[in-house]
């Protein structure tokens, strides 16, 4: 059924008191928030980087700088600019440059090689690149040589640039690589002391395309999703209102700034509430407990697979976690076994994002002061309740709306809602059906208005004629003590067609045998659920946003 249906429910009252049951947007774009934060609090600061700290003035600068550098050498409004970096300042001034030339930013995965760069370079008709220095002399210098891209200008930047802690744990490469032949420097064009006078920086609408995100290509090739300002400035301001977020707040930069969930939860959210941002180049457990230690952030969110490591890092204590206000988890599952433990070692309860890089970050979050309920008959736990403005179904193959309970596919309709796939109006036509974005996700409804997510769709494990959700087994070996992380998936069999099996990785210093985590899991589930067949490896495959890969075991 439509979720409107609990609209004017007495239960609405307990998680949504004192806050609207819809959010207009402040401004178009983020660079109306930028400017009017600079003209109030210039000196505010609104970026940490190790021992660096980047003032809203500095980077208000630092970023009409590079859109004036941009104009100079060929860029024009409607032109894309790559972002080819990790968690650095020059994410968020590359970004903030590119709308200010009217252009459209490009996030692409710094772990993405010569082939997958030229892929999305091509695919997005990139005109110009901002990299780290070692990723061009590594990766991008050989793309852009080959002559199959239409890249004009390049600008590098190092690991290094704006502080000096280098730290050997992130910072692996701890000298400044000269500056290639033909490209141009990001530190010496945002040092210079050129006048500002004069220029004028684009005003983006709302519905004008801010970034190209690129899906993690489960169903193909990656595609760019088209998440315009609004949609940026929107679950920024959804995020900010649903926990309260002020400026006294600080964001811990967990989650890859590429991804939709750092670009919006952490880079666009710092911009629209001046929080300041702490970012530290890459995950590493022990730098981030550093950093914990000695900056206090009071949020974050990041993929569950980062607070897994965290809780498991050597020294890591419960007084690190006491300054959190709130923490969130998406971009996986979460079981709640590992949602207990976590909130067992540190204190603080996890509480569900769940979004899609078409919806640019969340349409549903768990309450902020509650707690998300499990489903007595699967023992998922509820990824949570639709944000503001936003209608979600749970529809059928012919796209009727089912009954409370009943699983069918999540459909979306909202304002964080993607414009389409960029050059792929077929597709975007296949996912945008009247306004409502067909996800690919299965889930249900209860009564209450909670949603739960089962599994993709792609993943369903046939086995005989019954239907197996992955998730539901990984949950149920979650629960084992030595079990650490946990992938399933469907395998060839002679007789049921496809029968299940588990790839687990185990919690250090804990051991357990392949047969042991069978029984475990033969006493919890139905026998055509069960694992009958159980690999113990070292570590599992995950994404850059932490997500495990499924689909490298299929």
């Amino acid at each position: 059924m439509d979720v409107d249906i609990y609209e004017d429910k007495p239960w609405l009252s307990r998680y949504a008191t004192g806050l609207p049951k819809t959010i207009s947007p402040e401004h178009d774009s983020l660079l109306t928030a930028l400017q009017g934060a600079v003209a109030k609090s210039p000196e505010l600061p609104l970026i940490h980087y190790f021992d660096g700290t980047m003032t809203l003035r500095q980077l208000d600068e630092a970023s009409s700088r590079l859109a004036m550098t941009l104009i100079a050498n060929g860029f024009m409004a409607g032109d894309t600019l790559g972002l080819y970096l990790q968690n650095d300042p020059a994410f968020v001034i590359g970004q903030l440059a590119c709308w200010k030339a009217g252009g459209v930013a490009v996030a692409i995965n710094p772990m993405n090689k010569a082939r997958e760069l030229a892929f999305i370079l091509q695919d997005c008709g990139a005109r110009a690149l901002l990299c780290l220095d070692a990723l061009y002399s590594e990766v991008a210098e050989q793309v852009l040589a080959q002559g199959a891209v239409q890249v004009s200008l390049v600008v590098t930047t190092s690991m290094l640039d704006g502080q000096s802690t280098h730290d050997a744990r992130v910072l692996d490469d701890r000298q400044r690589r000269p500056v290639a032949a033909g490209v141009l420097d990001l530190q010496a064009i945002t040092d210079a002391r050129s006048s500002l006078e004069g220029f004028l920086p684009a005003r983006p609408a709302a519905h004008d395309v801010a970034m190209l995100t690129y899906t993690s290509g489960t169903t193909g090739k990656p595609k760019g999703a088209m998440n315009t300002h609004g949609n940026l400035v929107f679950n920024a301001q959804a995020y900010r209102d649903w926990v309260g977020l002020t400026p006294d707040d600080k964001i811990l930069g967990i989650a890859p700034l590429f991804h939709v969930t750092g670009s919006v939860v952490h880079v666009a959210l710092a911009l629209l509430t001046c929080c300041p941002l702490i970012l530290t180049h890459r995950f590493h457990p022990g730098v981030i407990l550093d950093v914990i230690r000695q900056q206090r952030p009071t949020f974050t969110i990041g993929a569950i697979t980062a607070f897994q490591a965290l809780m498991n890092a050597p020294g890591a204590s419960r007084a690190d976690f006491a300054c959190f206000r709130a923490i969130f988890t998406g971009g996986a599952p979460v079981s709640p076994a590992t949602l207990s433990a976590f909130e067992d070692f540190s204190g603080v309860y996890l509480h569900n994002a769940f979004g899609m890089t078409e919806t640019c970050s969340a349409t549903h979050l768990v309450p902020f002061g509650q707690r998300a309920p499990v489903d007595p008959r699967s023992g998922a736990i509820s990824i949570g309740v639709p944000v503001f403005n936003t209608s979600v179904r749970i529809v059928d193959d012919e796209g009727a709306v089912v009954p409370v309970g009943e699983e069918g596919e999540i459909v979306d309709c909202g304002p964080q809602v993607m414009k389409g796939y960029w050059g792929q109006p077929e597709i975007t036509s296949q996912a945008l059906v009247a306004g409502w974005l067909r996800t690919g996700d299965v889930g249900f409804m209860d009564a209450q208005g909670w949603f739960y997510l089962v599994d993709r769709k792609k993943d369903m494990i046939n086995v005989s004629g019954y239907k197996v959700w992955p998730r539901e087994v990984e949950d149920v070996l979650y629960e084992h003590p030595a079990v650490f992380e946990a992938i399933v998936v469907g395998i060839s069999d002679s007789y049921r067609g496809e029968t299940v099996k588990a790839i687990v990785s185990l919690q250090q210093g804990m051991g357990a045998t392949e047969a042991a985590l069978i029984e475990h899991c033969k006493a919890r589930l139905a026998a055509y659920k069960y694992p009958r067949q159980v690999e113990i490896v070292d570590s599992l495959p995950k994404s850059a946003s932490g997500k495990l890969l499924r689909r490298a075991f299929r």
